[in-house]
């Protein structure tokens, strides 16, 4: 549920004073939209919030990890998980957000077979952190965080239609989740994208969670609401369960126009909550909205408050005594200076080192589908794998082998960048190889792609001598020579036009060289060769 730290109308009128916002957009003219994001972050921890069982994975067996207490038998007591508590607080602070000193832990009731004890422990009133923002790469937009708070997720149903049955599966039961509230700052279903694909980006970059909606790792509710400028926000709708990027902006999509057709009729829009068919493009009807009063929240009487403080009196450091108190000394600050870059700070410096906007925005793009490691690991992404390969060498030529030929290769071998095969090493040493004339630009393009698909380990100056890729000397003319004449011969009336003046014609004899030589011959050499050759007959 959405609880939000400013009025809607102090949202509006804040936001419309934005230079961005007071442009119409042109599918409904003279409404504007408001929209909210509750994202569920499932955090990238080994065991689950407040059990030592292992937090399942992708197509595990059902029911193969499962505590006692994530299965809610009687007698069983939660002991919260401290990595999840330093990957939360890893979050809020890329977030800017305020993490709270003291935070507590809360029942959230309600009856769902997925959910074996009946309420769901979370942080409803004093969560982990408050305040922060996100600011989104477009239009220089800053979408405001209310809260950021720690809850275990509920289990997963599936519905047998054969047999007509509901299966649960508890493997997800109780496995931790960051619950990040956002302020209704978005105005159209594309800021809504951005800031879920810029969320993603930054849970992947301080490796809390690996934010793949289609996995069911990050789940979105939205709010949306509609009225015309210069009058009170109108009656919000929650749209639950958004598992995809692209849906979400579609179910956006249809609740404005569904509002807008309300409202137009003179009719008022209930607040409820919906659900969307991705099939029909539309919201339906799940219930009517649930207020507080419904779930009867209540202090989870076997948590007590988590303290993240520490008191110095007279220089010594004198921990308040409490059975929940995570005793690390200076611990937001050590967490503070163990988080990795951030994405903001490592575009900044990428644009800096002279690569444009698009090289930038392809290797985060690709860095952000890196694999995330349990317990804030990362692996190796293509900004670590760039920050390597560029040491001594041209940011633009690293670049532009990177994101146009090694990842072509991969693309083409249907390969995730997670599975490059490439060593920094091998990849340098391609390179240096082109620059310094000992291969040609083609001879590296296919020595690269020989080195992809075979999945090879021997160092590119072998496999060149191997493959017979080496470039020719441009001195050693006599080869080259043998080459262009063949070349001539294999296509003489293309020679005849050449010498004639018809220039263009020229590059099919060059290609021709090209193919004669495997890419070692240098296309400029044999250009002018070539010439040289049809001058004199």
């Amino acid at each position: 549920m959405i609880v939000y730290s400013r009025s809607w109308r102090q949202i509006q009128t804040s936001w419309r004073r934005a230079i961005h916002r007071q442009c119409e957009d042109k599918r409904w003219p003279g409404w504007e939209v408001v929209v909210g994001i509750e994202a569920h972050a499932q955090i990238k921890s080994r065991r689950k919030l407040f059990s030592n069982a292992w937090t399942s994975r992708p197509n595990e067996t059902p029911n193969s990890s499962v505590s006692h207490f994530d299965a809610a038998l009687p007698g069983t007591l939660p002991i919260l998980n401290p990595s999840c508590v330093e990957l939360a607080v890893r979050t809020a602070l890329a977030l800017n957000a305020h993490v709270q000193s003291r935070s507590a832990f809360d029942r959230k009731h309600y009856f769902y077979p997925d959910l074996p004890a009946g309420y769901q422990i979370t942080q409803r009133y004093a969560p982990l952190a408050r305040g922060g923002y996100l600011k989104l790469p477009r239009d220089d937009v800053r979408v405001g965080i209310t809260q950021i708070q720690l809850e275990q997720d509920t289990a997963k149903s599936t519905f047998d239609a054969r047999r007509r049955v509901s299966l649960i599966d508890l493997n997800r039961a109780g496995s931790g989740l960051m619950e990040i509230v956002s302020e209704p700052d978005m105005r159209s279903p594309e800021e809504a994208r951005d800031y879920v694909r810029a969320l993603q980006t930054l849970l992947r970059a301080v490796g809390s969670s690996d934010g793949s909606m289609e996995l069911g790792s990050l789940r979105c509710d939205v709010n949306v609401s509609v009225n015309r400028y210069g009058h009170p926000p109108g009656t919000r709708c929650e749209i639950k369960n958004l598992n995809s990027v692209k849906f979400m902006t579609v179910a956006i999509a249809s609740e404005v126009f569904r509002h807008i057709e309300l409202l137009k009729s003179g009719q008022a829009v209930a607040q409820e909550t919906r659900g969307f068919d991705e099939d029909k493009a539309q919201t339906f009807r799940l219930r009517s909205k649930e207020d507080s009063p419904d779930y009867r929240y209540m202090p989870d009487p076997n948590l007590p408050p988590l303290l993240l403080s520490q008191v110095i009196v007279g220089g010594v450091s004198d921990i308040v005594p409490t059975p929940m108190l995570i005793i690390l000394k200076e611990y937001i600050d050590q967490v503070r200076n163990s988080m990795p870059e951030l994405p903001e700070a490592i575009r900044a410096r990428l644009l800096s080192m002279g690569l444009s906007e698009r090289d930038a925005d392809v290797l985060m793009t690709v860095d952000a589908g890196r694999d995330v490691g349990f317990d804030g690991e990362l692996g190796n992404g293509a900004v670590t794998y760039f920050n390597s390969l560029v040491q001594g060498r041209d940011p633009k030529v690293v670049v532009n082998w990177m994101t146009h030929e090694l990842l072509g290769q991969l693309t083409a071998s249907r390969e995730t960048f997670t599975n490059n095969p490439i060593s920094v090493e091998q990849m340098g040493e391609l390179i240096d190889m082109v620059q310094h004339g000992k291969l040609t630009g083609t001879s590296g393009k296919m020595l690269l792609r020989h080195m992809v698909i075979n999945k090879s380990s021997d160092a590119p100056s072998k496999l060149a001598k191997e493959l017979g890729l080496v470039a020719v000397c441009q001195y050693d003319t006599s080869l080259v020579s043998q080459w262009c004449l063949e070349a001539i011969e294999a296509l003489p009336q293309q020679a005849e036009a050449a010498r004639k003046g018809n220039l263009p014609v020229l590059n099919k004899l060059v290609g021709k060289v090209m193919k004669l030589s495997k890419g070692r011959a240098n296309a400029e050499n044999v250009r002018t060769l070539l010439s040289e050759l049809l001058k004199t007959g």
